[in-house]
């Protein structure tokens, strides 16, 4: 099932959807046959798996208007310009990798910084000629740098909640894996921004050209940017996702109407249906066309659709049978890692959503770890490089669809360049090889960790 949906997208090209449905069917089926399971039971575990994606799709839905409203309000314009302004076509990759990881360190959100500074990168470096996927990749590789050692983030928490570790001990042991995969994400960066920066298709009378553009239909201020900084500062003193981007929605569209001077009416319909731009401009048509709630329909629908798919593998148990396969192969500490990161990257790309990726494994390999006498941590920072960072590689993964739905671009295009993100499960295979970086408990440790943690 995952190779049809796999052949389906990236050989024959076509949307996940009609692949996700005939997988959903596919499992429904052995369920019925094999399972003997009753249509109402799969059928409830369908919905079980929407309802699990639900605190997504309402993110995703936000993520639109913020889009719609910041477009609408001369914000993202605003930042494109400056950004044209300041940053060295050279330099641009690897400042915005380095600008993503701060604020998403910041924030605790790779989705968040993605939909803000990520959304206003894409737009600088496609106007520089940049390649799309190389632009995407920087971003992502930046955003879950930070995102990965926040003690804000979300991930970062389940990892070190469900594998009963301190937070702050399993951040210092993803600085292992973490650090040296941004290193290597950096030094790549650098040497392509070189390479962009001799062969860039966008000569300085493009740029000047499009700023001039957007001068024309915008009105740039820098107390604009005040607006990212706003929602960025909330998310920083804990306000939850949802009230934040909601924050940002309204100052988009407050901005709309008394900065750009709009009509209240096409400030509701950018809401909606998104910002309609109509210049002599190419490029700004191109990058400012977009937003809106509907925008974000093919990615809402995408997700409900991977989400009964995943339901239905999760709560038959055909999920838990291909991962105890897996367990069966860990052989030594290098086997039991290599199983982990294998799970978790499994999990992706059935359930299609990276929470579970770290649920389902932190279940089955907590007490394996612990009775191999391996620190917990260790398996907290596997489940992350395994489950969080490969998420993105996913197309019909929520995070794939998300990266596609504010970013643009699909995962085949930018996965090359996610340089971060499939570095790190490569470094975490290669200290389990030499065990640099792995954490022994004593028997005693293990005996207390048990009577605390897994007495039941």
């Amino acid at each position: 099932m995952v190779g049809l949906m796999y052949i389906a997208v990236t050989i024959f090209e076509t949307d996940p959807h009609i692949p996700l449905i005939m997988g959903t069917v596919t499992a429904s089926l052995i369920a019925f046959l094999y399972g003997k399971y009753d249509w109402e039971d799969v059928e409830d575990m369908m919905f079980k798996g929407i309802r699990l994606a639900l605190p997504a799709l309402v993110i995703i839905l936000l993520i639109g208007l913020v889009i719609g409203s910041w477009i609408g309000g001369g914000i993202v314009a605003t930042m494109i310009y400056y950004g044209l302004m300041l940053i060295n076509p050279t330099y641009f990759l690897i400042t915005i990798s380095a600008i993503c990881a701060l604020t998403a360190l910041a924030i605790g959100s790779s989705w968040s910084t993605m939909a803000t500074i990520g959304v206003a990168g894409m737009g600088i470096g496609v106007s520089m000629g940049i390649n799309p996927g190389i632009v995407a990749g920087a971003i992502i590789s930046g955003s879950y740098f930070g995102d990965k050692l926040s003690p804000l983030s979300d991930t970062t928490n389940l990892a070190s909640g469900l594998t009963n570790t301190d937070l702050f001990e399993h951040i210092k042991h993803m600085l292992f894996t973490t650090i040296p995969s941004f290193i290597i994400a950096m030094i790549a960066f650098t040497i392509i921004g070189f390479n962009v920066g001799d062969t860039s298709k966008s000569s300085q009378e493009d740029v000047q050209a499009m700023m001039a553009s957007m001068q024309e239909h915008f009105i740039i201020s820098p107390w604009l940017l005040l607006v990212p900084v706003i929602v960025i500062v909330a998310i920083m003193f804990k306000l939850a996702a949802f009230p934040a981007l909601s924050l940002g929605v309204v100052l988009g569209f407050l901005c709309h109407i008394f900065v750009q001077g709009g009509d209240a009416s096409v400030a509701f319909d950018t809401l909606t249906n998104g910002y309609s731009i109509e210049s002599k401009n190419d490029m700004v048509n191109e990058l400012f066309n977009r937003g809106g709630l509907h925008d974000m329909m093919y990615t809402i629908s995408m997700t409900i659709v991977a989400m009964t798919f995943a339901g239905v593998m999760e709560f038959t148990g055909m999920l838990q049978s291909i991962m105890n396969k897996i367990l069966f192969l860990a052989k030594g500490t290098f086997g039991l890692i290599a199983a982990t990161l294998a799970s978790a990257f499994t999990v992706n790309a059935t359930c299609s959503e990276q929470y579970i990726s770290i649920v389902v494994p932190s279940r089955m390999f907590l007490k394996t770890f612990i009775d191999r006498n391996l620190h917990s941590k260790n398996l907290s920072r596997t489940l992350e490089d395994g489950g969080t960072m490969t998420s993105v590689f996913i197309p019909w993964n929520t995070c794939g669809v998300f990266i596609l739905a504010t970013l643009g671009v699909p995962a085949w295009e930018y996965g090359m360049y996610a340089i971060l993100n499939f570095t790190s499960p490569l470094i975490a295979l290669l200290l389990a090889a030499t065990g640099i970086g792995i954490t022994k408990i004593t028997d005693q440790e293990k005996e207390e960790f048990t009577a605390q943690y897994l007495k039941d």
